[in-house]
């Protein structure tokens, strides 16, 4: 598949399995429902058509709970998937991901705050949302206004600003949680903090939605220069891209998008580490066709995995992120031992 057609296709057969997955998971649960009765109620939904009586607690479970959670988890995964080719792209290392430059420790830490002692309360349900994309911007600019020099940002420094401030940010939230009043508070913050998507509501949706969906267009608009950022600043400048330049804005876009996932879903591991490697075996290295297919394959996997947290201790709910890391860790060490670099590998 790794040519564009063989990328073209393997997005068409991906968006069929994201749609069937997406109706699966939107049907299966505490409360069974058949595909076939599952898009009889989204039609019905979307076309105002008329629902039984005896059918409506079905239609409010479909509709109202599991339609927007799988929607979400779709953006969700959607944007880790290309939030992780562009920040590997960025720092010029395979094993970056969205949360190594500590904007996922600046959201935990704001999520916390608001969540054990009750700051933007005047926000309700969207308070600890609120919260968590303010401390992702405030981290976001911390790891720049360290990192920047006048030279530049290099990869280096930003990649190890961001792990220093995220053991940093990780030391406040431990302080902030063992001081907290509320042990209840407590418990709600660090599931969420370990990600979930049981928040999910209509309203949202369109705020997260419009961020994924532009900056993953902005992305792909960017393939080319990817493409010769990854083959280090020198080449670039000599065809005439300003890898500094382009690393900054790469570094803002890339912030706000992580920002805007953490903030309805939490930290969720190992997803933009896993599938940007997943995507180049299937489809090459090329980033328009990588960014072209990791979007898919990142909505496809995040659908099931938090089917798997609803309905593998039901009916009580696992956090995302040791789903995605009992899933990431033996498969990519098995992709890695496949492309030899382990065991005596490269």
């Amino acid at each position: 598949m790794s040519t564009p057609a063989g990328a073209a296709l393997a997005a068409v057969v991906l968006g069929a399995v994201l749609a069937v997955s997406m109706v699966l998971a939107i049907g299966l649960g505490s409360a069974l429902v058949p595909p076939g009765e599952t898009v009889r109620y989204l039609w019905a939904a979307l076309t105002g058509g008329a629902i039984q009586a005896d059918e409506v607690v079905r239609y409010q479970i479909i509709w109202q709970i599991r339609t927007p959670r799988v929607i979400l988890a779709a953006l969700v995964g959607a944007g880790l998937g290309v939030v992780g080719v562009a920040v590997q792209a960025m720092v010029r290392n395979a094993l970056a991901d969205p949360y190594i430059l500590g904007v996922s420790s600046g959201a935990s830490v704001g999520a916390v705050l608001v969540g054990v002692f009750g700051a933007l309360s005047a926000l309700g349900v969207y308070a600890v949302s609120a919260g968590a994309f303010l401390g992702a911007l405030v981290a976001t600019l911390l790891v720049y206004l360290i990192a920047y020099s006048r030279t530049g940002v290099t990869p280096l420094r930003l990649v190890l600003t961001g792990v220093a401030l995220s053991f940093g940010f990780q030391a406040v939230m431990s302080v902030i949680i063992y001081l907290a009043p509320s042990s209840e508070a407590t418990s709600t913050v660090l599931f969420w903090s370990m990600g979930s998507f049981g928040a999910a509501t209509w309203g949202s949706l369109p705020v997260v939605a419009a961020v994924v969906v532009l900056g993953a267009v902005m992305l792909r608009g960017l393939a080319r220069p990817l493409d010769v950022m990854a083959l280090g600043d020198e080449t670039a400048a000599s065809l005439g891209i300003g890898a500094d330049r382009l690393r900054r804005w790469l570094f803002a876009l890339t912030a706000v998008m992580t920002g805007a996932m953490v903030a309805v879903s939490g930290a969720i591991g190992f997803v933009g580490l896993v599938i940007p490697h997943i995507v180049r075996m299937l489809v090459g290295a090329d980033h328009r066709r990588v960014l072209t297919v990791a979007p898919l394959v990142g909505a496809v996997f995040m659908v099931w995995v938090d089917l798997a947290s609803r309905v593998a201790a039901a009916p009580r709910e696992l956090p995302l992120g040791v789903i995605t890391a009992l899933i990431g860790v033996p498969v990519f060490i098995t992709l890695m031992r496949r492309r030899g670099y382990l065991f005596g590998g490269r």
